[in-house]
């Protein structure tokens, strides 16, 4: 059966709808700026609550599964838990704090009635804080605040409270949501306070306020069956599972429903398993009321942002919006001499069906089509998302080439725009005139300075995106290491003009073999050196870097000559410097328009899109 069906107001629900409470939920997410610590709360939210026993052991930041995650420290999918307090379940969704994955917190703060705020004591609200608050305040959802990390030494929890006060007020807040209750936590060790300098407390106070402040959920009881997917996930036991919240209605396991298409066609389909969140686990059910966070299975195909709603009365409720993609790279199949050898999955087909997976979970992606039935333009948010991306399908054994990253650009009124970002930099005073410096020439204004006194200074930019890629790798050398660098997207404005990537030019091999010391004490002296002796490389791949503009290409594989009197052992004498491995990010920002960046799940190399040097153009004498 297949129907076009029109939604129906936000939500489902008519303005004056006589509505329900169901009093023994709470739905809450947890939203920051990345590294603020949310991740750490839920881990003493869920011990406090008694999901763990005393003696369990249980790996930090349990709710950061994925590996990636728990190597680089931070959250990149959102993911739900649940914790008792009580009678009442508290349905706590982690999400993301990094600005490349917007699109995971917008669309899960539909899943909620209410938010807590984490900020740190020390750095206070920071770009991605403004973002996910806009986006909450936008929904109408009240804000509970929670100032953590006050055990640091620079911890300054009165003017980060001023701050925050500040950016409710500049993101339009309400009076309600301006009336924001105030703790105080070391999430860490499980503590709260009720003032900065009061008594440690565990984390009741917390749970107190989240039972006074976040709303029950509310439904209207003559609705039928109404759920918006908003997240998935994969079990090797019942296939695809559907995640979202039950906005009216009930479901059951083994019911007939209707999934509503974003386009509005509805199709049959039946709940074979029904599950809700307990603690780290889903727990299987029969049943499920309005406002429960659930997870359905039974659907062979199912995308974040359509409606799970009755069979016999469909009513469809609006898709998820998410904001557009800023930044696109081309993905293609390996083509260089190495191609094949150390990745399982090296075809156009395997490329583009690993592509179109990842638009099942992240709404946040485009994926078109190229000139090239070999090569996929991939959008986003940002170059950290691609490099994410990127990382994960290296780490499942694929071998792909990608380009530099690129902004979207838009023509409104014939002008050509381009995305800006709010840049925030905190570094060491003795940095300030280099950083300005570097901000000028990648077309950066500055827009505000703050001084707190502690030898550290907050500088705040309005940029182009692109004069973003490739400073932060720059930035961090130019502070030393002490420098922290955040933006977030502004808006779209007219071109600024050009600005500068790379001033510096590639040593280039000229020749196939295996790289040897010899060869490198000669070569080495021209640049920074990529390679070390011993490992393969093909003519066209990238060596190292020259300080200067152009291009060389170098014989990295010569060997020694030998003769009766100069042996091959005759090699210690040979002094070579420290090799610069360049990171993934790294190398995306580094490489220009007419390289590429060769990844397998072994290697990482970049190479010149043209591998003969005969054929290849001068970058440096275009235009």
């Amino acid at each position: 059966m297949t129907k076009t069906l029109k939604p129906r107001d936000e939500r489902g629900k008519t303005p004056n709808a006589g509505l329900a409470v169901r009093e023994d939920l709470r739905n809450i997410a947890i939203i920051a700026h990345v590294d603020h610590g949310k991740t750490t709360l839920v881990d003493a939210m869920l011990w406090q609550s008694g999901v763990f026993r005393e003696n369990q052991e249980v790996v930090e930041r349990v709710m950061d599964s994925n590996d990636l995650e728990r190597e680089r420290g931070i959250t990149i999918l959102a993911k739900n838990t649940a914790v008792r307090f009580g009678p009442t379940k508290i349905n706590i969704v982690d999400t993301p704090g990094h600005a490349d994955f917007g699109g995971e917190v917008e669309r899960t703060l539909k899943m909620v009635d209410g938010v807590l705020l984490l900020v740190d004591a020390s750095e206070g609200p920071l770009p991605q804080t403004r973002f996910v608050l806009r986006k909450a305040l936008e929904l109408g959802l009240p804000p509970i605040v929670v100032i953590n990390k006050i055990d640091r030494k620079d911890a300054r929890p009165q003017e980060v409270l001023s701050e925050v006060y500040d950016l409710f007020i500049d993101l339009d807040a309400t009076e309600e949501q301006l009336d924001f209750p105030v703790l105080y936590t070391i999430a860490r060790d499980g503590i709260c306070r009720l003032t900065p300098d009061g008594e440690d407390l565990p984390l009741k106070p917390l749970f107190d306020e989240i039972m006074r402040t976040i709303p029950a959920p509310c439904y209207e009881p003559e609705m039928p069956l109404q759920m918006l997917v908003l997240n998935l996930d994969y079990s090797d036991y019942v296939g695809r599972l559907a995640i979202g919240r039950i906005v009216n209605g009930r479901v059951s396991a083994r019911q007939d429903v209707a999934l509503v298409r974003v386009d509005g066609q509805a199709e049959r389909a039946r709940v074979t398993n029904l599950y809700v969140f307990e603690g780290l686990e889903r727990t299987e059910v029969e049943t499920a009321g309005p406002g429960e966070i659930v997870a359905l299975a039974g659907f062979s195909v199912v995308n974040i942002g359509e409606t799970i709603t009755d069979a016999e009365n469909p009513r469809p409720l609006p898709h998820v919006v998410i904001d557009e993609p800023t930044v696109s790279m081309m993905f293609q199949v390996n083509t260089s001499p190495f191609a094949g050898q150390e990745g399982r999955y090296v075809t156009s087909r395997n490329l583009r069906e690993r592509l179109e997976r990842e638009l099942l979970i992240n709404v946040s992606l485009r994926i078109e089509p190229s000139d090239t039935p070999d090569a996929f333009k991939v959008s986003g948010r940002g170059e950290f998302q691609m490099a994410i991306l990127i990382e994960m399908m290296r780490r499942e054994g694929f071998e792909l080439a990608a380009s530099k990253p690129e902004v979207i650009t838009r023509e409104v009124g014939g002008v050509r725009h381009e995305p800006f970002e709010k840049l925030v930099i905190d570094c060491p005073e003795e940095y300030i005139g280099v950083v300005t410096q570097k901000m000028g020439t990648r077309r950066g204004r500055m827009t505000n300075m703050v001084n707190h006194g502690t030898g550290r200074v907050r500088l705040e930019f309005h940029i182009p995106s692109r004069g973003l890629i490739g400073f932060r790798n720059q930035f961090l050398t130019d502070t030393r290491g002490t420098g922290l660098l955040n933006h977030l997207f502004d808006g779209y404005e007219p071109w600024a003009g050009e600005i500068p990537h790379r001033v510096t030019g590639a040593l280039v091999s000229d020749r196939a073999g295996k790289v040897t010391a010899y060869a490198l004490e000669h070569v080495q002296d021209r640049g920074e050196m990529f390679v070390e002796p011993g490992e393969r490389v093909y003519e066209g791949m990238i060596v190292g870097e020259n300080p200067r503009e152009e291009d060389i290409d170098v014989n990295i594989v010569k060997e020694k000559k030998l003769t009766n009197m100069r042996s091959s052992t005759a090699d210690e004498s040979v002094h070579l410097f420290p090799v610069h491995r360049k990171s993934l990010e790294e190398a995306l920002e580094w490489v220009r328009e007419d390289e590429l960046l060769e990844v397998t799940p072994t290697s990482l190399r970049m190479r010149k899109r043209v591998l003969q040097a005969v054929h290849r153009p001068k970058y440096w004498q275009r235009g």
